[in-house]
């Protein structure tokens, strides 16, 4: 059950890092999921987790996370076409 919970959240920070930029995530929910989980995964290498913890992320710093990722992805995307 611990997986399942680790999908939603991290496909919830990715939608609301979608959601403050107003940039989709490219690939859906599927890339919602991957970009919080990854972004969550930068931000507790390169930041402390502080703030609230939700399913095992640290909201704020994987927020931060995943906001640097979906900038990073769509500069790229928009670089290749």
């Amino acid at each position: 059950m611990g997986w399942l919970w680790s999908l939603i959240v991290g496909g919830l920070i990715g939608w609301g890092a979608g959601a403050i930029l107003g940039k989709d995530v490219p690939g859906g929910i599927i890339g919602n999921i991957i970009c919080g989980m990854l972004g969550s995964w930068v931000a507790s290498t390169f930041l402390q987790d502080f703030g609230p913890v939700i399913g095992g992320y640290a909201v704020v710093p994987s927020l931060i996370g995943s906001i640097v990722l979906i900038l990073i992805l769509n500069f790229i995307l928009k670089r290749l076409n």
